[in-house]
C-alpha cells in the first residue's frame, strides 16, 4: 500500500518539479529564543532526507520567532509555512498530514526531570508512582504532554510561555518539568545561571512519536521527506545521525539506574507504527519498573 501511494506522489512530484525547474524551498518555523539547539537534529536529519532523494532544496526560517501552537495554527492554513516537527496526537492527525517515522525513535516519551537545585535531596529518594503524583509538573498549555500527564493522574501546570516555565522551576512554583532525554541538556544550558539541576534517580516514560507534518494538501512533500527518510534507514544514515546527536546524551541519562514510571498514552493515534522495530530505540534492560 505504501508503495503504491508513493508511487503516484512520486509521479505528481516529479511533473511539479518539471514544471517549475527550480530549487523547492521548505519553510519551518524559527525556533522560540535564538539559543534553542533543539531545532539543529529536526534540520540536518531532514536536509539528509531531500539528499537521498537527489533534489535541489533549500530550508528557510520564518522572519519571526515562533512558538508550537501559533507553528501548527499556520501550518494547518498552508500559510507561510510548509513543514512544523512535533509530537502527535489523534488531534494533530486529523488537521494536519504526519510523516509517520518517528525522527527521535521514540526517545520524545522518555522523560527525566528538570528541577530546582536546591530540591535535588528532596526527590532524589525511591517514590512510588502514586507518590510522584504528589508533586506539580510543568508544561506548554498545548503540549500533548500536558494531558498525557494529566490522564495519568499527575498534576499539571499548563504555560503558553516556554521561557517562563524556567522561571517558575527557578522560583520554585512547580516542582518537577519533565523533558525528554533529547532535549533536557541543551536546556540547561541554556539556563545555566538560573539554579536549575536535572534529577538523577527517576524516568517517565510513554509511547509516543516525534514527526514531521505537513499541511494536508501537500502530498508531495510527505511523500518525498518519507522516502527520503526510509532510505536514509535502509543505508544506516539516519541511525548514524542520531546516535552521533543522541549517543553520548544516552549514556549520561544512566537509563538502568533509574527508577521507571510507565505511563499510557491514551491520545497516541491507533497509525502509530509501533510495530516496526527499526524506527524505534529499543532501549536498556534491568531497571526496576515502578506500576
Amino acid at each position: 500500500m505504501r508503495t503504491i501511494r508513493w508511487a503516484v506522489a512520486s509521479a505528481l512530484l516529479l511533473m511539479t518539479l518539471a514544471a517549475a525547474a527550480e530549487t523547492i524551498v521548505v519553510r519551518y518555523p524559527r525556533p522560540e529564543a535564538d539559543v534553542d539547539k533543539r531545532t539543529e537534529y529536526p534540520l540536518k536529519l531532514l536536509e539528509l532526507a531531500f539528499q537521498k532523494m537527489k533534489v535541489d532544496y533549500r530550508l528557510v526560517p520564518t522572519d519571526q520567532l515562533m512558538n508550537q501552537g501559533r507553528a501548527l495554527q499556520l501550518l494547518r492554513s498552508g500559510a507561510n509555512l510548509d513543514v512544523v516537527w512535533s509530537m502527535t496526537s489523534d488531534e494533530r492527525e486529523k488537521e494536519l498530514l504526519p510523516v509517520r517515522i518517528p525522527i527521535y525513535k521514540g526517545l520524545i516519551g522518555w522523560r527525566i526531570f528538570l528541577i530546582n537545585e536546591s530540591d535535588v535531596e528532596r526527590l532524589s529518594r525511591p517514590m512510588t508512582a502514586q507518590e510522584m503524583k504528589q508533586f506539580l509538573m510543568v508544561q506548554g498549555h498545548d503540549w500533548p504532554d500536558a494531558k498525557i500527564l494529566q490522564m495519568n493522574g499527575y498534576k499539571v501546570l499548563g504555560t503558553p510561555n516556554y521561557e517562563t516555565i524556567f522561571d517558575m522551576l527557578a522560583r520554585r512554583r512547580v516542582d518537577l518539568f519533565p523533558r525528554s532525554i533529547v532535549e533536557i541538556w541543551a536546556e540547561l544550558e541554556n539556563h545555566r545561571d538560573m539554579g536549575l539541576a536535572i534529577e538523577q534517580t527517576k524516568l517517565l516514560r510513554y509511547p509516543t512519536a516525534f514527526y514531521y507534518f505537513v499541511a494536508p494538501d501537500n502530498k508531495e512533500l510527505e511523500a518525498l521527506i518519507e522516502e527520503g527518510l526510509l532510505r536514509a534507514l535502509a543505508d544506516g544514515s539516519f541511525d548514524d545521525m542520531f546516535f552521533y546527536y543522541h549517543g553520548e546524551l544516552l549514556n549520561k541519562a544512566k537509563l538502568a539506574h533509574r527508577e521507571v514510571y510507565m505511563l499510557t498514552n491514551p491520545i497516541l493515534p491507533e497509525t502509530t507504527p509501533l510495530q516496526r522495530e527499526e524506527l524505534w530505540y529499543q532501549g536498556y534492560e534491568d531497571s526496576p519498573r515502578v506500576r
